[in-house]
């Protein structure tokens, strides 16, 4: 015997009236399409690291941001391109470096993700002393 999957109806009831007054609140999907995008570029535990050190120490060079976050310049660069392709992060060239900085809008997503992250440093975790 066949199990029914319990995550759809066995019976189509909608409230039409409802479901429309729901449908009309929403965004266009051209205007949520950049928002996913900016979320997926969080989406992985590198980039969302890098965005972070960027929240923390500000502008920065990919030198530092590589250092800080323990990965090849090479796999920093490409990360924050992803970043910077979500407007998540904004480069500007400064003689023979290239320095990195959350944009406006990168910093409020950033906020929104990390509202569920444990306070304690990574320095805490490494030496068992929490400075903070």
């Amino acid at each position: 015997m066949a199990l029914e999957p319990l995550d759809s109806c066995d019976l189509l009831c909608m409230d039409l009236p409802h479901a429309e007054r729901v449908r009309a609140t929403l965004p266009a999907l051209g205007d949520i399409e950049p928002v996913a995008d900016a979320a997926r570029a969080f989406g992985d535990p590198t980039r969302l690291t890098i965005a972070l050190a960027l929240n923390a120490g500000g502008q920065m060079c990919g030198c530092d941001i590589a250092w800080i976050v323990g990965q090849s310049q090479k796999l920093v660069s490409h990360h924050l391109r992803k970043l910077k392709a979500a407007d998540a992060v904004t480069s500007n060239r400064d003689g023979k470096l290239v320095m990195y900085a959350l944009t406006d809008r990168g910093t409020r997503l950033l906020a929104t993700l990390t509202e569920v992250l444990p306070t304690t440093s990574i320095v805490a975790e490494v030496t068992g002393v929490d400075h903070g």
